[in-house]
């Protein structure tokens, strides 16, 4: 329960109720002294259905606020569930909720405010707040305390597309340590129809760099009255700086680390009717092991099997995986569906070096620059035509 308790300044003398006077109480159907403070609710106690965008305000007459406390009762889950924070004006007479409430909720408010006098009164109000119709869920990545590359954005995925993109964003808090500078973008994904925001540095991140992401979503509407269900955060950290460079026309790879060269591999890119994407593109996941289908990428029955050491680049199907069917041509030519092939035991040294947010620079081929939502191509725009996929650009 998030508690926001006012104190006097300098002197706590002033808060006390005078010695042996007791509390006054107002409730319902209860009515306080004279001389006791009045407070005033604004949403009514018992309402139900109550909308989740309403702004709750607690007023005081003829005293100030002591402390004011607002909390779902009795919830099961207090991550879906969350307590409301406000402010309180310079007078400490007036506190303003700072936040949407949570959907199919019964909150409960509890206030204390004081007389000049130290008369006290408390009073407390009981409300349920809206069940929506309609819903949206949102998935935050990266995951809590992982280590990802220097190229991993922040990103928000979202099951319905968002309409009303500025109630969303403004609700999103990117705290790093050290400082770094970055936006968030609004992208679809052009394979799947997903629609996601992402934050991302001006540059690659720093190696070392501490992220923590809060999306205070609980009772967001998303647009048409489709509501998000609940609060999420993340906290995750930068990893080595890791960059890979294909060039494709000289059919070779070069890995760096920390700006050293660790190795320079052999590959074949995708062939003329199914060039490999040229840019930057970003380690989504690995697998050891995974079965690739053509008919999955929409290439007919042209292969079905399985693949080792495979790193995730693109969500369209690009991988860069051990190739010995093809050992033939690694380092020669340029003869896959699409994907980067190397012999397996350059495909298992490199796979063993990939985290997931490494960077993957594509050149020399001749297939189209990677689109940006295709997978995390965040980097395939300048930082200054990202920052205005922003819905809140000047913020």
């Amino acid at each position: 329960m998030l508690i926001v308790r006012i104190l006097c300044a300098v002197a706590l003398t002033g808060c006390s109720a005078a010695p042996g006077a007791p509390d006054q109480h107002q409730g319902a159907g209860s009515t306080a002294s004279a001389a006791a403070p009045q407070i005033t609710i604004s949403v009514p106690d018992g309402a139900t259905a109550v909308p989740l965008d309403t702004v709750l305000r607690v007023t005081a007459t003829k005293g100030t606020l002591i402390s004011v406390h607002v909390a779902p009762s009795g919830a099961a889950d207090g991550r879906s569930r969350v307590a409301v924070s406000g402010t309180l004006n310079a007078a400490r007479q007036t506190w303003t909720a700072g936040r949407t409430f949570s959907p199919t909720t019964l909150y409960t408010v509890q206030v204390t405010a004081a007389s000049p006098a130290g008369q006290r009164t408390t009073t407390h109000t009981r409300f349920t707040t809206l069940t929506p119709s309609r819903a949206n869920r949102a998935l935050l990545g990266p995951l809590d305390g992982q280590v990802v590359g220097v190229g991993m954005p922040v990103t928000l995925r979202f099951d319905h597309p968002v309409t009303d993109r500025v109630a969303v964003e403004k609700r999103l808090t990117v705290t790093t340590t050290p400082n770094v500078e970055g936006s968030w973008g609004w992208i679809r994904d052009p394979h799947t129809g997903q629609e996601r925001i992402d934050w991302r540095p001006a540059t690659y991140w720093p190696t070392g760099t501490k992220v923590t992401i809060t999306a205070a979503l609980s009772g967001v509407d998303t647009g048409g009255e489709r509501y998000l269900p609940r609060d999420i955060s993340t906290t995750f950290t930068i990893g080595t700086a890791r960059i890979t460079r294909v060039d494709l026309s000289m059919h070779q790879l070069t890995l760096t680390e920390n700006g050293r060269i660790l190795r320079t591999i052999p590959v074949s890119g995708g062939g003329p009717n199914t060039p490999t994407h040229n840019g930057t593109m970003v380690a989504m996941d690995k697998a050891a092991d995974i079965r690739m289908n053509s008919e999955t990428v929409g290439l007919g029955d042209a292969y079905d099997m399985n693949v080792k050491w495979a790193v995730h680049l693109t969500t369209s199907g690009t991988y860069l995986h051990a190739a010995p069917w093809n050992a033939s041509r690694i380092g020669k030519t340029n003869a896959s569906h699409g994907c980067i092939g190397l012999t397996t035991d350059d495909a298992r040294w490199l796979y063993d070096r990939t985290q997931p947010g490494d960077i993957f620079i594509t050149t020399g081929s001749t297939g189209p620059a990677v689109d940006i939502g295709n997978g995390l191509g965040d980097w395939n725009l300048p930082y200054p035509k990202w920052k205005q996929r922003s819905a809140m650009p000047t913020s």
